[in-house]
């Protein structure tokens, strides 16, 4: 499948190893790439919702001017967003508590933009879903920040880990998504490249 991809090496442009796993389920090779320092930041005035794919978009930038003409390059940022709020990584524990404390018994959405680059084209979307926390008690938040300490994930936690089978009533949409890469809209727009 997707042999319309033969002609390019795919280049992820993720540290993130859920993506690195999720992307390697659609079965491309691909290489892992980075840059440091790409400016994340985003003006007030793009709706909440956009946001992932404006950033997306922004890290696409850094890489479209030293991608060569073989080379395809799959950025991607995720966010939770709640009650028009973005719950992006928390910096530490009291962050990561104070996050699942805003989440618990509420409903949020996961939105993923996700951007798609060579040197001559180029193609964007995002990926919402909606996900249903229950309650839960500063006891079961402190269990989860303290065992698997979810610094490097949008809103302090991981859908696959503990907390998406204790807290997580509900979900509509992509589970792919809340992971970090919605590997189902992804392959649909890989298959028109």
């Amino acid at each position: 499948m997707l042999t319309n991809l033969d002609k390019y090496k795919i280049l992820l442009a993720s540290k993130s190893p859920r993506r690195r796993e999720l992307l390697q389920q659609l079965r491309v090779p691909f290489h892992v790439v980075t840059l440091g320092g790409i400016d994340e930041s985003f003006p007030d005035s793009v709706p909440r919702i956009d946001v992932p794919q404006f950033v997306s978009e922004k890290k696409a930038d850094a890489f479209q001017k030293i991608i060569n003409d073989n080379e395809l390059v799959i950025t991607a940022d995720t966010m939770v967003i709640c009650e028009d709020r973005i719950l992006g990584k928390p910096k530490d524990a009291k962050e990561a508590k104070e996050m699942l404390r805003f989440l618990a018994d509420k409903i949020h959405k996961v939105a993923t933009g996700v951007t798609v680059t060579t040197q001559d084209r180029r193609t964007s979307f995002t990926t919402v879903t909606e996900v249903t926390f229950g309650p839960l008690t500063d006891e079961e938040i402190d269990y989860y920040v303290d065992n698997f300490q979810p610094f490097d994930k949008a809103g302090a936690y991981g859908i696959q880990e503990w907390i998406g089978a204790v807290a997580v009533s509900g979900i509509k949409g992509s589970y792919h998504n809340v992971m970090g890469l919605p590997v189902h809209r992804l392959y649909q727009e890989l298959k028109l490249f």
